[in-house]
């Protein structure tokens, strides 16, 4: 028997999605693959398709700023995600328990994250300067032994940068649990405390290990932004001093557009991609191995 026609209704989400995901296949992917093949070119101004195989990569090992820029991603995401989650939670729990004037401690926790990274860093790059911020402000008021001039030395300015990114990140930490906490049914805190729990080890033993969906979640958000962070560091440091707060992302924004070496840019993007990529694929397929 001749196959019926198929109705619009068949055909029509498919033609609604088409151009979106031919946009995104051709300026995503294909520019993830163009840069690929950029890094193992001899491009350096101007693109250039000679093909020199893994030279890009041994360059980039060899270079010091570009173990300066990986040595400080760790320092930097190790303490960023970490304090962002740690202060994240803990401002979620909290405000779960109903505090007076949660609405208005919610909106203060959260606004940070509405204001951009280049006003964040702006900020803190006053607040954190010895001659204008809050060093300056000790000296006036009498303390004139007090000293915070992270900013300009080399092995604690990467800390600012820290100080900076947790600061806006962690209320939308915040946000993310406390939706989740208030997911949780009541009774379960309820039976717990009938049971003779205390209310720091029902949180501990119990709702935070029940939020492990929420957690990776926020773990893969907060991950993300470390790794590609760069225009905090732009209006914070600018990379410095000298290069003591290069990250991977200024470290290639300043190779490729900077000092013209297109190619080396393009190793160092793929580094970073490559670093996106092991922590959010294996999330990924976790996450559709318990769906299965």
């Amino acid at each position: 028997m001749p196959s019926s026609p198929r109705s619009p209704v068949d055909w029509l989400p498919r033609l609604v999605v088409a151009p979106s995901f031919i946009v995104s296949l051709l300026f995503i992917y294909g520019l993830m693959a163009w840069n690929g093949y950029l890094s193992l070119s001899a491009s350096r101004i101007l693109p250039n398709y000679e093909f020199i195989g893994l030279q890009q990569y041994l360059t980039l090992l060899e270079s010091d700023r570009f173990r300066v820029a990986m040595t400080n991603m760790g320092i930097f995401g190790v303490l960023f995600v970490g304090g962002a989650m740690a202060i994240g939670i803990l401002l979620a729990i909290l405000l779960d328990q109903k505090v007076r004037g949660e609405g208005v401690l919610r909106t203060i926790y959260l606004y940070p994250m509405a204001v951009s990274m280049i006003v964040t860093g702006t900020a803190w790059k006053w607040i954190l300067n010895p001659g204008l911020g809050l060093e300056h402000l000790m000296h006036q008021w009498g303390f004139e032994r007090f000293q915070f001039d992270w900013l300009i030395q080399q092995d604690m300015a990467i800390y600012c940068v820290v100080i900076a990114g947790v600061w806006q990140s962690a209320g939308f930490v915040m946000a993310l649990f406390l939706a989740g906490l208030r997911g949780i049914d009541d009774s379960i805190i309820k039976a717990a405390q009938v049971d003779g729990a205390g209310l720091p080890r029902i949180y501990w033993r119990i709702i935070l290990p029940s939020l492990r969906p929420v957690f990776f979640s926020t773990l893969m958000v907060v991950a993300h932004l470390a790794i590609k962070s760069f225009d905090l560091v732009m209006a914070l440091t600018a990379g410095g001093p000298g290069y003591a707060t290069d990250l991977p992302a200024t470290f290639m924004y300043a190779t490729a557009f900077t000092r013209g070496q297109i190619g080396l840019g393009a190793a160092s993007a793929t580094v970073m991609l490559a670093t996106v990529a092991a922590i959010v694929v294996p999330y990924l397929y976790s996450e559709l191995r318990s769906k299965r």
